[in-house]
């Protein structure tokens, strides 16, 4: 992310042609399963990532605290690291797959493989796996090759690192794709707080991080309660539509403070989940006084 720190920092640069900038750098685990967000560390633009992974890592093994073998960790190829995976495979309860480099070089050696060693899935792909020392690490991993087409000239292939000697169709046709849903959290979320890092002081950036994380956090159970179109908007199409422009008042009911919105949209879809929020949140066994606003309940009104 773009910062503007006035400390002597790396730079970085999109293309060759635009002037590089400074950047602080964000690493971030997220659940493939239901898209979110487990925890996020921060470094400055020097910051490695065989630096950076095994403190994500232990962060997340504290938050899930996993079985051994219960959790796989997927990752692109800037994690083909040997000291990373010789560390997750000994030192914690994950399992690792990474994509490999793709070259020329790599393509070509790939097509050496026997053709025996190939197991046809369905048309156009078929998948080997092998045993793969890498260098002089004392770890044993095994090595997925997934192979695209049907004539020997025209296949591609990729190949992949792994910590287990696991279900390769599963781990390459499920498991691995699903990686991509960090860059869809990036896409979808980045208006409250990740498209630039501004500062490098450790505390401002956690700070502004959990903020932002604390937000969409939020914004999440209100997609979900108030469902389809909202819950297919992005951060800033959901601001723009819904958060902002709505005219509304406060009084204070007794204990509770009565929050009175006028002209909202999609009251239809709200009032259900809003109206009446203390009973609500009491009937689901959660106290509906708020600390930080002194003890009082908050409850909505839609007109």
């Amino acid at each position: 992310m773009h910062s503007y720190s006035k400390r002597q920092m790396c730079r970085f640069r999109n293309d060759s042609v635009s002037k590089p900038f400074k950047v602080g750098q964000v690493f971030f685990c997220l659940d493939t399963e239901t898209h979110q967000p487990v925890c996020c560390t921060s470094g400055s633009s020097a910051m490695s990532v065989l630096r950076a992974t095994p403190e994500l890592l232990r962060l997340a093994q504290t938050i899930l605290n996993p079985d051994p073998g219960q959790v796989l960790i997927v990752a692109d190829t800037e994690h083909y690291v040997g000291e990373l995976l010789e560390y997750v495979q000994e030192h914690t309860p994950f399992d690792l797959l990474v994509l490999m480099p793709r070259g020329e070089r790599q393509q070509a050696q790939f097509r050496k493989v026997d053709d025996r060693l190939f197991i046809p899935r369905w048309a156009g792909f078929a998948t080997a796996k092998r045993p793969y020392q890498l260098g002089n690490k004392r770890v044993q991993l095994t090595q997925y090759l997934q192979r695209s087409g049907e004539k020997p000239e025209e296949c591609d292939f990729k190949a992949f690192l792994s910590t287990r000697d696991g279900d390769e169709v599963e781990d390459l046709t499920r498991a691995y794709p699903q990686r991509w849903h960090v860059e869809e959290f990036f896409n979808a979320h980045q208006a409250l707080g990740w498209k630039r890092a501004g500062t490098m002081n450790l505390n401002i950036r956690y700070a502004q991080m959990s903020m932002a994380l604390v937000a969409q956090a939020a914004i999440y159970q209100f997609r979900q309660r108030v469902g389809h179109p909202c819950s297919q908007w992005d951060a800033a199409h959901l601001a723009n539509a819904v958060f902002r422009g709505i005219d509304g008042d406060l009084r204070l009911s007794g204990d509770t403070i009565v929050v009175t919105l006028y002209n909202a949209p999609h009251v239809d879809k709200l009032r259900p989940h809003y109206e009446g929020l203390p009973d609500k949140l009491s009937t689901e066994g959660i106290d509906p006084r708020i600390p930080w606003l002194y003890g009082y309940k908050l409850d909505f009104r839609f007109k």
